[in-house]
């Protein structure tokens, strides 16, 4: 695929204007403690730019990606919990060498799924593989029936309210509902100085452009269309030869990966892991996220998991009775008035003032929305 055929000019000036937000705009703008907080905004951002791909190309929606969210920020948090847990670190435990939690749960032993996170390399892996084969299991037991719409959302829900009350349930193992706290280095690196925080924002920024990458080129391939085919009219696409099911299944790993980054940023980003974020609540916020900036957008998810996430932050310090008031009428809003998001209202209004060549017509067919 060619440069030319992945990025059409508008998509160019649009990833152009966004690294210069996140690189020049907000460090030059904003003080340590505001930029760790946008750190964060953009660890949400991995997981809408994943629905887009699932929700908006493929129309597979998911109320479950906190799960993915959670699994890739507790295999981080595992690992930097291991290296904080050496023996003369925690000489005054019953048992040295095990994480404190474990230590005041009577656990006398590291268990052995834990062993492995002791190495980097396999943490890394195991943040893209292990979302990943979960996803594959869902999706199998479920595309492979035709299981989708609204009955895939609401079992991916429940997955989300199941994981929560495991991890909980589970506190020697997991840290229950404290999640596994006192982070402190990565390979030696102290993580906590705001010094850290700020490098992590640029990590994370870069993480970004990489995914937003690979859904451009997902999204503009044969497999691309193909999934936009199937959102608008999947038992045409079945009867033309497609098996349907794997596509779906393939989407909603490459979703799980995404949201499984962005957990492990955000645990590097904020120090701790907690299964709060894993559970209902956070799924739908995400989602929240992705219909804010456009569903059919992959730039939009980004600055829609940023302006929700600022705008939860200034309402709760603001007026924290409020906020979730305030969330909701946000949500309403953009279901009511402007139903593509972000994304829509700068296709409709700003877009047909600005002379780029290869708009309208073939912008469209470039970025199809879904048949009436």
């Amino acid at each position: 695929m060619t440069r030319s055929s992945l990025f059409r000019r508008d998509e160019a000036a649009g990833l152009a204007i966004l690294a210069l937000i996140l690189f020049v705009v907000f460090p030059l703008m904003l003080d340590d403690f505001r930029l760790n907080l946008f750190g964060k905004y953009l660890t949400y951002a991995f997981v809408a730019i994943g629905l887009v791909l699932c929700w908006g190309a493929g129309g597979i929606l998911s109320l479950g990606q906190g799960v993915f969210f959670g699994l890739g920020g507790y295999c981080m948090a595992m690992f930097l919990k291991l290296e904080a847990s050496t023996p003369e670190a925690t000489a005054i435990q019953s048992t040295p060498g095990i994480p404190d939690f474990m230590d005041w749960n009577q656990i006398t032993a590291l268990p052995l799924w834990w062993e492995p996170f002791h190495n980097f390399g396999f943490t890394l892996l195991a943040i893209l593989a292990v979302p990943a084969l979960f996803a594959f299991v869902i999706g199998f037991a479920m595309f492979r029936r035709r299981v989708g719409g609204v009955y895939f959302a609401i079992i991916t829900q429940a997955i989300a309210a199941i994981a929560t009350i495991l991890i909980i349930g589970q506190q020697g193992y997991t840290g229950g509902v404290n999640g596994i706290t006192d982070l402190r280095t990565l390979l030696g690196w102290d993580i906590r100085p705001d010094s850290a925080k700020v490098a992590l924002y640029f990590v994370n920024a870069v993480l970004i452009f990489v995914c937003l990458f690979v859904a451009m080129a997902i999204r503009k391939s044969k497999f691309g269309r193909v999934l936009v085919a199937m959102r608008d009219a999947e038992d045409r696409v079945r009867f033309s030869g497609y098996d349907v099911a794997s596509f779906k299944i393939f989407v909603f790993c490459v979703g799980a990966m995404m949201a499984s980054i962005g957990g492990a940023m955000f645990t590097l980003q904020v120090g701790f892991m907690s299964p709060t974020i894993v559970g209902i609540v956070p799924s739908i916020e995400m989602v929240i996220f992705c219909a804010v900036g456009g569903r059919h957008s992959l730039l939009g998810a980004v600055y829609g998991a940023l302006l929700v996430n600022w705008a939860k932050t200034t309402f709760s310090e603001s007026f924290p009775e409020l906020w979730l008031f305030g969330l909701g009428a946000l949500f309403i809003a953009v279901v009511m008035a402007f139903p593509n998001g972000l994304a829509g209202l700068f296709d409709d209004y700003v877009k047909p003032r600005l002379a780029w060549p290869g708009r309208g017509r073939r912008a469209r067919a470039d970025n199809p929305q879904p048949a009436e």
